[in-house]
């Protein structure tokens, strides 16, 4: 893994800190891409993408130190120098981003249902590389295995799951797939907001499956607080997915006692 991606005597740059960059740049010009798409103004837009991302921020980092308070104390420098002592909570961030998002569309007059659907796939894009960049820097490392797909570690005893890289690819899978069911929202096939509830559900599975294999965990009762979070957003999730879809299951359910009697 590479911590430090450049280091000339006094200038440091940090691996994840330069795919925090590029997550930022990608999931801006696909925001782009799908703010073309709508009437909305790309200005506006961009305004309340840069004025959520800062509430993410703020909220992804304040849960993670509360999380690690222990590694962290009160020096105020090494809740601000991210580089050098990196970490943003993937819930504190998305609930962060919501929040402000929610306030800054009521605020503008912009219907936040209808717009969101166009922002999910960017934000998945910019999970996507960011779990990237947790992989190549080493800031997230896997538990021991056999599995024949593993690496070593730095100063970590034997092959580990490469646990980021497998939810980067599954973020990845969930940028393609929001961005698909854009369109269906716009026939109308869908309703507003379905990108929103899909991305809650989905992020909440990818952690829920995933946190099991990472070896630095935040325990609760001997229990990962990552997992009870996801665990109760992808429990309420999927009832809202059954309320949702209800009419197709029916449907779906009566088909199949159709063909049972025959």
């Amino acid at each position: 893994m590479l911590p430090v991606l450049v280091d000339i005597g006094f200038i440091k740059i940090y691996t994840f800190g330069v795919f925090l960059l590029l997550a930022f740049f990608w999931g801006a010009f696909s925001l782009w891409k799908n703010t073309s798409l709508t009437s909305y103004k790309e200005e506006q837009i961009f305004d309340g993408m840069f004025f959520s991302l800062l509430g993410g921020l703020i909220c992804g980092r304040v849960l993670h130190i509360i999380l690690h308070f222990s590694e962290f104390g009160f020096n105020i420098l090494k809740f601000i120098l991210i580089n050098g002592y990196p970490g943003i909570h993937v819930f504190g961030f998305i609930f962060g981003f919501m929040l402000f998002y929610f306030l800054f569309s009521q605020s503008n007059k912009i219907s936040f249902l209808k717009s969101i659907d166009y922002i999910i796939p960017s934000f998945f894009l910019a999970l996507a590389i960011g779990k990237l960049g947790s992989f190549f820097s080493g800031t997230e490392i896997g538990v021991q295995t056999q599995f024949f797909v593993a690496i070593p570690y730095p100063n970590m005893d034997g092959v580990r799951h490469l646990t980021s890289l497998y939810e980067s690819i599954l973020f990845f899978l969930g940028t393609y797939l929001t961005y698909r069911f854009i369109f269906f929202v716009r026939k109308e096939q869908l309703h507003s907001g379905f990108n929103l509830l899909l991305f809650v559900w989905y992020v909440s599975l990818v952690e829920f499956v995933f946190d099991p294999l990472k070896t630095f965990r935040t325990m609760h009762n001997n229990t990962s607080i990552e997992m009870m979070i996801s665990g109760i957003l992808l429990l309420t999730g999927t009832v809202f997915f059954i309320y949702y879809f209800r009419t197709s299951i029916k449907k779906w359910c009566l088909k199949l006692l159709k063909k049972d009697k025959h």
